[in-house]
């Protein structure tokens, strides 16, 4: 066998053994968003990753809080949470302020939520960068490049690293 040969295999090898890591690390990815578009566009994107996850969509943040402290399906915790700001019954700084009251410290090590907004606001930019629940405001729409991004930042060691 060749130098060439052998160099191309390990490099098949690293990208085999590189999607297994991210795959088993992402188990539940989360889309709390009103705009059923957005979460189906989110939803296609997430499956050409091939990843081993399960994708949930709530449609707003009550939804989305009811799916994380679902005590009889706790495979429905997720480990990423795509979060939209505006959107009816809790919007998505409504849903932080519950989430951290009501879901454990050690839960919400686990999960790291980006804010997936439309919103042009600095100022709302400004609030989710000072938030520490937080890892990364991102804006509308999520292209394949920022979502591939975001789960080899965030899966490939610590949920709780922040950029």
């Amino acid at each position: 066998m060749n130098f060439t040969h052998k160099f191309v295999q390990k490099i098949t090898t690293f990208k085999k053994t590189k999607q297994l890591m991210i795959s088993k690390a992402v188990k539940t990815i989360l889309l709390i968003d009103d705009d059923s578009i957005s979460n189906l566009l989110n939803t296609v994107f997430i499956n050409k990753l091939n990843l081993d996850a399960d994708i949930e969509a709530a449609l707003n943040g009550k939804e989305g809080l009811d799916i994380i402290l679902d005590k009889e399906n706790p495979i429905q915790t997720p480990c990423l949470l795509l979060l939209d700001i505006n959107m009816p019954t809790m919007d998505g700084w409504q849903f932080l302020e519950q989430y951290e009251k009501s879901v454990s410290k050690e839960l919400q090590d686990e999960i790291a939520i980006v804010m997936l907004t439309i919103s042009e606001q600095q100022s709302d930019e400004v609030k989710a960068k000072q938030n520490p629940l937080i890892k990364e405001f991102v804006r509308k729409p999520l292209s394949e490049k920022s979502l591939t991004k975001l789960v080899t930042t965030y899966f490939k060691a610590d949920a709780n690293a922040k950029v």
